[in-house]
């Protein structure tokens, strides 16, 4: 492994676990104004919210509701955990996109720049 590939897998996980964390702390305990309450009421009973209906989020926000152990009261919270953690992943995949990219660029001026 390059110390380039660790650097950037090791800033990359603190990248998620910072962003994570913000939202974790800011996170709302219940239903939100707009959509919110709908999508968290349609993951719980596994139905479909308005269309198109959003099956992954609604899959995947069912199974957060699994770690509510029954508890209704809990339920919304475990939707916005689960919002928060895809926003952390988010944000890594967005970090590691843009020193990708970031790294095809300027790995082609070097090559541009090196005498013939």
């Amino acid at each position: 492994m390059t110390p380039f590939r660790k650097v950037n897998l090791i800033v990359g996980w603190g990248v998620f676990l910072l962003a994570t964390l913000t939202y974790l702390f800011t996170l709302e305990p219940t239903a939100s104004f707009w959509d919110c309450g709908e999508f968290i009421a349609a993951s719980y009973k596994l139905q479909i919210g308005h269309p198109p209906g959003t099956p992954l989020f609604l899959m995947i926000a069912r199974v957060f509701t699994l770690f509510a152990l029954g508890d209704v009261s809990k339920v919304a919270y475990m939707v916005n955990v689960m919002s928060g953690v895809a926003g952390g992943f988010t944000i890594l995949f967005l970090y590691w996109s843009i020193t990708h990219l970031g790294l095809r660029i300027f790995g082609q001026v070097k090559k541009l720049e090196t005498p013939q």
